[in-house]
């Protein structure tokens, strides 16, 4: 069974689930959402640890265990993004390549969009070709400032 928690974070409130012992989702939420929905609360304390230390430029690498759920694709791409060091990035072409299907360059965007797990499989350290942020699921924006957190935190 899943239980949420808030995170309230420099980017804005993230609902994060967890089951009992994997991180499973992070997604952006509202107090309205929180209030209208029936989610079951609870706390995981090493994970909202590690999460402040992330936003406070104290931690790099997250050391807690997560649960992908996708389509084979999606987890092959999922898993590539977790590969790429903090503070740096990839292009959406990279990682087709890295997953051998060079291909698939549009498939590796749609399938890092439905990343369920924000911020930990770093989807935010994607960008296109050429430099240019390209999408994100949570807006431009909020990419911009995880890459410019990494980049002021990277020594």
């Amino acid at each position: 069974m899943v239980k949420y928690f808030v995170f309230k974070s420099n980017i804005g409130d993230l609902l994060v689930g967890v089951d009992d012992i994997f991180l499973v989702s992070i997604d952006f939420t509202t107090q309205e959402k929180v209030k209208s929905s029936n989610l079951i609360y609870g706390r995981n304390e090493k994970i909202r640890k590690q999460l402040e230390d992330y936003f406070s430029g104290k931690l790099k690498n997250f050391n807690f265990p997560i649960k992908l759920s996708g389509t084979k694709f999606q987890n092959q791409v999922w898993k590539e993004l977790l590969k790429i060091p903090y503070g740096k990035t990839r292009t959406y072409a990279e990682i087709a390549k890295r997953i051998k299907k060079p291909r698939a360059v549009r498939a590796v965007g749609s399938a890092i969009g439905r990343n369920p797990i924000g911020i930990i499989v770093p989807c935010h350290r994607v960008i296109r070709t050429g430099g240019d942020l390209g999408g994100y699921a949570w807006g431009t924006g909020v990419k911009k400032a995880l890459l410019e957190l990494e980049k002021t935190n990277q020594r």
